[in-house]
């Protein structure tokens, strides 16, 4: 039977040929936890008396999402999983590592592996060729105790991509655009197949964009073939052992398939308060814009901060809007370090904060006050979402939140890219 990638990965796992809509019992390789769900996970875990990891090699616990901690509560949340590492084995991915999502695809996660994780965002790692996605904290305690867990065979949503981006356009307006045309509900519990040569010549960085997008449009998943991209990425973080190509089969059936010409997109945003309430650069001009921020597990990587650099060098930040940078990982802050991408933030006047999730989730690192807009990279806008619900999120790529910070408000990028 043919097989979409999503199919051929759990097939593996089940050890039979799965179907869409079939409920299975398979095994997980990968379970991840948060220090905003996981103290949910362990205290289900404590009442029922499974205080264990099944593989506590691939049981992995972050703090992220407040690093540092801002607040006493959340500094005893970050102890519980610290010390439930220590009963188990389990690996502690500390303050000053970085963004789960990031940190999963850079050592964790390999192509064909089925990772779970307590946050939405897991799909990320999809862009390995791995089947990678979110479920609640009971549903992932269970998994990280025993190595099993249940899914629901998805349907898939073939995604194919033809061309290549023009100048000032990236795949960050392309997943914006794909959202925007297909909606917020579009992909619900379904699997996002991103495929065609359009696909097959993008970077890395740009694939975990959009399979970390995934979900923005209500998918279970978002996958890429494993290919020499993969197999080059994981040789550079020493990992080349853990290459295996993971394509869809010829023949494959897909509840649906889209088609786009990479070319024909322009810079796009998505604005308050919902991923889906997306428009052309061109149709948001002028818009107010007090706070930058670029980072995030979805554009927070060396490649984000490279365009964004390019933008900014030798330019300063609008005197009323802030901007603030936050690299995803300390392997990505390094780097950037070393290039001077960092030192280039500084002299545009930016604050380059410590690796982690900060302003995204709005527990620190940047709250918004009363009717501030803010323009960011990151994967959500949701009214609250960066802590405060009288506060305008926009959403945007790395280049067009770089200009605006120089501009002060909504700006082409391509009127700021240096040739």
């Amino acid at each position: 039977m043919a097989s979409t990638l999503a199919e051929k990965i759990i097939s593996a796992h089940a050890g039979k040929d799965v179907k869409p809509g079939e409920i299975i019992v398979t095994g997980v390789d990968v379970t991840a936890l948060q220090d905003g769900t996981g103290p949910l996970a362990i205290q289900q875990l404590e009442e029922l008396d499974m205080v264990r990891a099944h593989n506590p090699a691939k049981t992995v616990l972050f703090i992220d999402h407040a690093a540092p901690s801002p607040r006493k509560e959340l500094s005893n949340a970050h102890m519980s999983l610290r010390r439930f590492a220590r009963e188990t084995g389990a690996v502690l991915s500390e303050i000053s590592e970085g963004v789960c999502h990031q940190r999963l695809v850079e050592s964790f996660v390999s192509p064909g592996d089925i990772l779970i994780g307590a946050d939405s965002h897991t799909c990320t790692s999809g862009a390995l060729g791995a089947f990678s996605t979110g479920m609640g904290s009971t549903d992932v305690a269970i998994g990280i105790a025993t190595g099993k867990t249940w899914l629901k065979v998805p349907e898939t949503i073939r995604i194919e991509l033809t061309g290549s981006f023009s100048k000032g356009v990236y795949a960050k307006d392309l997943i914006l655009h794909l959202i925007g045309m297909i909606g917020a509900d579009g992909a619900t519990y379904m699997a996002l197949e991103f495929g065609g040569p359009g696909a097959e010549a993008m970077e890395m960085s740009e694939r975990f964009t959009l399979a970390n997008m995934a979900v923005e449009a209500g998918g279970k998943t978002g996958l890429f073939a494993a290919d020499s991209r993969t197999r080059a990425y994981l040789e550079e973080r020493g990992r080349g052992d853990d290459f295996r190509e993971m394509t869809p089969d010829e023949g494959a059936s897909y509840a649906r398939i889209i088609e786009i010409d990479l070319s024909t997109l322009e810079p796009t945003v998505s604005a308050p308060h919902t991923v889906d309430n997306t428009r052309k650069v061109s149709e948001a001009l002028g818009t107010r814009v007090d706070q930058v921020f670029i980072g995030t597990c979805t554009n927070g990587r060396l490649e984000d901060l490279r365009v964004a650099a390019s933008i900014l060098e030798g330019r300063q930040r609008h005197p009323d809007t802030r901007l603030i940078v936050t690299p995803a990982s300390r392997d990505i802050y390094r780097q950037a370090s070393g290039e001077g991408l960092l030192a280039t933030f500084a002299a545009a006047g930016a604050l380059v904060t410590g690796v982690g999730c900060g302003a995204c989730v709005g527990v620190h690192g940047g709250i918004l006050g009363d009717g501030e807009v803010c323009l960011a990279t990151q994967n959500r806008n949701f009214q609250g979402r960066m802590g405060n619900a009288e506060a305008f999120i926009w959403l945007a790529s790395p280049a067009t939140a770089a200009a605006a910070a120089l501009a002060g408000e909504i700006v082409d990028p391509r009127d700021y890219i240096k040739d």
